[in-house]
């Protein structure tokens, strides 16, 4: 990769300082405009190994040099072989605008997509654009997922929003003396008719934005965002001050992005991480997939461990009918539990994972390398909420994980529209300083495992932890699917007494954020911690 930078570096140089030479010896405003949508991919290409978000401005600003200088203009409609690089270089150039968080360039970009598609269907041959058609369609329905309702906050780490880390509590060394950093993270889904755009589907997206820092770090202002009537935003909705980045940020977790890989691709990137991960690292695994029962031995000829393979089902990542390289089992990942790991598996059958470190099932538990795994286990099923459904919307579980307060919205069948801004700002603040007293709560736990002990220091788990057990606490006490445990998330090891959905203080968080939306009569609370006219109320409530 660094060969190809340099020579496309040593060419790209070359074309400027002898540009007229070139073009008097034929060279076209196209094959520029090439070397450079080549430049701005590679450092796209670069950016996705290794998060570095230095790769990812670079390839914009490549981008729109080719935008803003109309590179592919000439011939456009006279050559077919044109028409494809304007098209493929509008499609990159959406990708790098989506991922860096710049919606209003994504709304041009994909504005003159449809057009030129449309227009090259017309000048050539239909048939020859037909791939173009459906990139569109999967470009607009990214878009109708990823919404400005979703984006009202950035969904990165914010020196501004949230806690600085440098100020977070740290856990008592009677706890651990050891502290681990999230330095390398897989992130995979597989799912039917999944919303995507290209390779990157709408739970990996919000995931990968969700363990990297903002980029503008403390630079960064809110300019007052404005929902309009459909819940698209203004220009003003959010200003990242986008050409100031924060130099002092710390480097971001590298991420592996894999889109419905093999098992044997799987295995083979997180051996390759696991391998490179530094001493105070943890590689946290994101998983979200179908769910698929299948047995790898039958019981009457099965040992112990056959048996617990039998009833772990698996996560399919695959079409079906080919389980042995589609599926992942949770003994996939004992080998790899050596080093630290964090596995947050979104995936109806999720809680069979627990055979990892379940102490029940000892052929599996001693079975570990060394080290206890940390898990944050979705529910075996979601709550039926009106307007959503997953192949429109993406995981509930990830959107509780990556944007609480908009998930505790819609699970309320509130979206944009029905929101006051102020109201969603007012409830924002009230998330985030009671997400901040939960976190300084475990930290000072004299009960708190040692598994989270070791990683609760590191901001992106700690905010992680903290908004799975906001998801806990609110669908514990979400009336249409009260005392149902297959609608809860499981956390492994578990948590603290104190610091269960139960507790009078997090009860008190849901009832003044449903407070605030006007929906208490979504949820069932403790007498003691109810107000006498809403006890009123809750006591007319049927389920």
């Amino acid at each position: 990769m660094i060969q190809v930078f340099k020579v496309y570096t040593q060419l790209w140089k070359f074309q400027q300082e002898n540009r007229q030479k070139l073009v008097e010896a034929g060279l076209r405003r196209w094959e520029i405009g090439e070397i450079a949508s080549r430049i701005g991919q590679l450092y796209f290409g670069q950016y996705m190994r290794t998060s570095d978000a230095n790769y990812l401005s670079e390839s914009y600003i490549f981008y729109e040099a080719i935008l803003t200088r109309e590179y592919f203009k000439e011939g456009l409609f006279q050559d077919v072989n044109i028409a494809n690089k304007q098209l493929r270089f509008l499609a990159r150039f959406i990708m790098v605008c989506l991922v860096l968080n710049r919606r209003e360039m994504v709304q041009q970009l994909v504005n003159q997509l449809k057009v030129l598609v449309d227009e090259c269907k017309r000048t050539f041959q239909e048939s020859d654009f037909k791939e173009w058609k459906l990139v569109v369609q999967e470009i607009v329905r990214f878009l109708k997922a990823d919404t400005a309702f979703m984006n009202i906050r950035p969904l990165r780490y914010s020196l501004v929003l949230d806690p600085h880390p440098d100020t977070l509590q740290h856990v008592a060394a009677a706890i651990t003396k050891r502290h681990l950093r999230l330095r390398d993270a897989v992130l995979s889904s597989f799912h039917l008719n999944e919303v995507k755009y290209s390779e990157l589907t709408i739970d990996t997206f919000r995931m990968l934005q969700c363990l990297e820092w903002e980029p503008s770090g403390s630079f960064y202002q809110s300019s007052g965002s404005k929902l309009s009537q459909n819940g698209a935003t203004g220009t003003s909705r959010i200003s990242y001050i986008q050409d100031i980045a924060d130099p002092t940020l710390p480097a971001n977790p590298r991420k592996a992005v894999l889109y419905r890989p093999s098992l044997t691709h799987f295995i083979a990137v997180l051996a390759t991480i696991c391998e490179e991960l530094p001493p105070d690292g943890i590689l946290l695994v994101y998983l979200s997939a179908s769910v698929k029962m299948y047995y790898l031995f039958s019981t009457s000829n099965a040992g112990s461990y056959g048996a617990a393979q039998n009833e772990s089902g698996c996560i399919q990542f695959g079409p079906r009918g080919d389980r042995g390289s589609n599926c992942i089992y949770p003994s996939d990942f004992l080998p790899f539990t050596r080093r630290p790991l964090l596995l947050v598996i979104d995936n109806d059958n999720s809680k069979a994972f627990k055979a990892i470190t379940d102490q029940n099932m000892q052929v599996i538990a001693e079975a570990e390398k060394g080290e206890s795994v940390a898990m944050l286990l979705s529910p075996s099923c979601s709550p039926a909420v009106s307007d959503y459904s997953y192949n429109s919307n993406g995981s509930l579980f990830t959107m509780f994980l990556t944007a609480p307060l908009q998930a505790f919205c819609l699970l309320l069948g509130l979206s944009g529209t029905d929101i006051d801004l102020d109201t969603f700002n007012k409830a924002e603040m009230l998330l985030s300083s009671s997400l901040n007293n939960w976190g300084l709560a475990l930290a000072t736990s004299d009960t708190l495992n040692s598994v989270w002990g070791q990683i609760l220091g590191d901001p992106f788990i700690r905010r992680l932890l903290l908004r799975f057990i906001f998801c806990q606490a609110v669908l514990t006490l979400y009336a249409p699917v009260y005392n149902e445990n297959k609608f809860l998330p499981t956390c492994v090891p578990s948590l603290p007494t104190p610091v269960l959905p139960q507790s009078y203080s997090y009860q008190s968080v849901i009832l003044n954020l449903a407070s605030m939306f006007g929906a208490t009569k979504h949820f069932i609370f403790s007498e003691d911690v109810l107000p006498k006219n809403i006890q009123t109320d809750m006591n007319q409530l049927t389920l």
